[in-house]
């Protein structure tokens, strides 16, 4: 039986007792309504979603889950998709690509929490922004798409941002994980901050700002009931196309200068922290491949997002017979970049050290239709809830982490990602 919560109070259909919304349906407040009443209300923004059915796609059904609902958020997610004509119990298939009149795809949002919760870690600390779902599923098909005119668009007005530890505070979490280093805990931690800010207008326009950064292979905009989330997530969390898995961890950050990028390359300790999340990932992806096809088809290749240099490799494997949707998320959430090694060590140490939870970055979120799944990993995200604008940033720590270093390179993360935010 799959549980969950809808933006809206509508009965429940079929036999999984899924609750669903009738084509086109704009929440009745919050950044979604917003957003259905200042444009083409149909137009479909979410990450990794085929570009041209965008302007063709209208909500068929949704399903929001939250820790506190109870239940499995990879077993809901699968079954969810299959009463509603997207079958995943077999990645291995061949994509079928459903467009025409049926049902096109979908879009998966999961939190880091949730992914924690699937790796059997504790799922952090209280959330800066609790109307967030912890799984969002939404059920797209080809349809009439209903247009309204758009009136002006209010002032947007973006206040101060409020850190939720002072750079102090973030150097001590620093010197903690390094402590931890030294006794044997962990090899590797991830340390992510947050910080939020009052807004007034439209969110929507700041959020698809942010979506649209260069290099943001996942860029776009999920929306409900009183919140939003814009990401501009250049990293693959997981791909599978055709029965190949594929990730993309993204590790070591430098300005996006030619001293920069020399000074990257040069880096022993990021290329020793990059390589152990990629043994993360070839761990991570064996769990799910056929015997002896994890490979590294790519290892610390320099790219560009925005005003910075960043190191990516690809690891790839063939899937195993009868891998589902919900198997791949167990095996992959929260993705290795963002925790640390051992993972659920590292997991550990993140619940004891950070002030506040991940809310909508560290997770997951982007298309899957049969046979073929396509998530980023939400880095450089933002989300808005009905107050606030909420960003994360943060790093991997090593032994041979400079605490100074560390809120600096967080710090140089977030700033393209404010001034966007602000229109600047």
């Amino acid at each position: 039986m799959v549980h969950g919560k809808s933006t809206e109070r509508m009965r429940k259909v079929g036999p999984y007792g899924v609750e669903t919304l009738p084509k086109v349906c704009a929440a009745s407040s919050g950044p979604a309504a917003t957003a259905a009443s200042s444009g083409p209300a149909a137009t479909v923004d979410v990450p990794a979603a085929p570009a041209a059915c965008r302007g063709a796609l209208t909500e068929r059904a949704r399903l929001h889950w939250s820790r506190g609902d109870g239940g499995d958020p990879a077993a809901l997610a699968e079954e969810f998709l299959a009463a509603h004509g997207l079958p995943l119990h077999d990645l291995t298939r061949p994509a079928t690509g459903q467009h025409g009149t049926g049902v096109c795809g979908a879009a998966l949002y999961l939190s880091a929490a949730a992914g924690a919760l699937l790796a059997g870690a504790p799922t952090g600390a209280p959330e800066p922004a609790p109307v967030l779902p912890d799984l969002v599923v939404v059920v797209y098909q080809h349809g009439p798409t209903r247009f309204t005119r758009p009136g002006p668009p209010p002032p947007w007005w973006l206040g101060d941002w409020a850190e939720s530890w002072t750079p102090a505070q973030h150097a001590d979490a620093v010197d903690a994980v390094r402590a931890a280093i030294g006794r044997g805990d962990v090899y590797q931690s991830n340390l992510v901050g947050h910080a939020a800010a009052p807004y007034s207008g439209d969110p929507l326009p700041a959020l698809k700002r942010l979506g649209a950064l260069p290099g943001a292979r996942y860029g776009g905009v999920l929306t409900g009931d009183g919140w939003a989330i814009g990401c501009a997530s250049p990293e693959t969390l997981v791909e599978v196309t055709d029965g190949q898995v594929i990730t993309r961890p993204i590790k070591g950050t430098r300005p996006a200068t030619a001293a920069g990028r020399a000074e990257l390359f040069a880096s022993a300790k990021e290329r020793a922290e990059h390589i152990m999340i990629v043994d993360l990932e070839r761990n991570d992806l064996a769990r799910i491949a056929r015997t002896g096809t994890v490979t590294v088809d790519e290892l610390f290749a320099v790219r560009r997002w925005c005003d910075l240099w960043q190191a990516e490799s690809t690891v790839r494997a063939a899937a195993a017979d009868g891998l589902g949707l919900a198997d791949l998320l167990r095996a992959t959430c929260p993705g290795g970049s963002v925790t640390g090694a051992p993972k659920l060590a590292a997991l550990t140490q993140i619940n004891a050290l950070e002030p506040v939870g991940r809310g909508a970055s560290m997770g997951a979120l982007g298309w899957v239709t049969t046979g073929h799944v396509d998530l980023g990993l939400t880095i450089r995200t933002a989300a808005a809830d009905g107050q606030r604008l909420h960003t994360w940033a943060g790093g991997g720590i090593t032994w041979d982490s400079d605490a100074h270093a560390e809120v600096a390179e967080a710090a140089a993360k977030t700033t393209p990602i404010r001034a966007t935010l602000a229109g600047r």
